[in-house]
Formats: structure tokens, C-alpha cells, sequence
């Protein structure tokens, strides 16, 4: 049961923005370029990194959504997203792509747990700075969304079908177009 009256049915962070409108414009902007936007990184990957810190953050919503939209992104599913989820250093990733998951696991830690380590592995193992500041940004933002969240203790499904309605939702029409969503 949230702890607000939201005044809507709606699971999750969607509960959230069509409360607060204004609010959910700017951060579904943010979630829209950090995930969808240009990036040399597929979009799979960027959601692989959203559903890595939320899963660290034990944000069930967001950690079954960003799984979700992941999945159905990249050619190895849900069984690689459940990998990475559980240990993204054995999963069948890049090497690349684990060192960026190593950065984003520093984050969801605390920002002063990212070394210099980390930026060099990421770095030897072929990541650009632009690569680096996304990873940082999207585990950042993802700590900033599963709060939000969990804070306001909003509802999760328990289907798994309904997370894979709204990732296709998601990646037909993108973060802005998020609230109407409904499992």
C-alpha cells in the first residue's frame, strides 16, 4: 500500500508520474536519453545497467521492469539478464560491458567507491569516457528512481507477463510516453 494517495491504480514509478506530472516530464526525459538516446552502448546494455543497480537496491519494480526491457533488447534474454543480475563478472557479456557493470556496482555502493581501478579496467577494456559517464549517470539516476520508488512504498505486479507488456510498451514508444502504462 503506498504511503501517499496516489489517487490511481497504476504499479511502480508510472503510480508516481501521473500523480505528479510536472515531476514525471523531467525525469522521464532523463530515463529517455540515458536509455534510449544516442550511445555507443546498445540500449540492451544501458538497461542491463539499470536492472543491475536497481536489483542491487532490492527495488523489485524497477529491477523486473529494467530486466524486462533489457530482455527483450538483447539477442540472449532473460537468461542473460539473470546472469548479469546475479554475477555479471561469469556472465557472457564483453569485457567491456562487465568493467562498465563493475563501475556501475561502485555507484549503487556509494559515488566515492568508484577508484581509479575501475575507470582503468573500464578503459583497457575498450570503454570511452562518454561510456563511463553514462554508466556513472545511469547508476546514479537508477539509485535517484528506485528511492523514489520504494520511498513512497508504491505497488509491484507479481506477473512476470506484466513486465514484459510494458517493456514492449517501452520500446515501441519510449520513457516519455510511460505513464499511461498498465499491467
Amino acid at each position: 500500500m503506498p504511503h501517499i494517495e496516489l489517487g490511481n491504480d497504476l504499479p511502480g514509478i508510472v503510480s508516481l508520474f501521473a500523480f505528479r506530472p510536472e515531476t514525471a516530464t523531467p525525469l522521464s526525459e532523463l530515463a529517455e536519453v540515458l536509455l534510449r538516446g544516442p550511445s555507443t552502448l546498445s540500449r540492451g546494455e544501458r538497461e542491463l545497467i539499470a536492472a543491475r543497480v536497481s536489483h542491487l537496491n532490492s527495488c523489485r519494480f524497477c529491477a523486473d521492469c529494467h530486466a524486462a526491457f533489457a530482455a527483450v533488447q538483447l539477442d540472449q534474454g532473460m537468461p542473460l539478464v539473470d546472469q548479469v543480475r546475479a554475477d555479471p563478472a561469469a556472465a557472457p557479456v564483453s569485457d567491456k560491458l562487465k568493467a562498465l557493470l563493475a563501475v556501475a556496482d561502485a555507484v549503487q555502493e556509494s559515488g566515492r567507491a568508484v577508484t581509479d581501478e575501475h575507470i582503468k579496467t573500464a578503459r583497457v577494456a575498450g570503454a570511452t569516457d562518454t561510456e563511463i559517464h553514462d554508466t556513472v549517470l545511469i547508476a546514479a539516476a537508477f539509485c535517484m528512481f528506485n528511492r523514489y520508488v520504494d520511498g513512497l512504498a508504491t505497488t509491484a505486479p507479481d506477473q512476470a507477463a506484466a513486465y514484459t507488456e510494458m517493456a514492449h510498451h517501452i520500446t515501441a514508444h519510449g520513457y516519455r510516453d510511460a505513464v499511461p502504462l498498465q499491467p
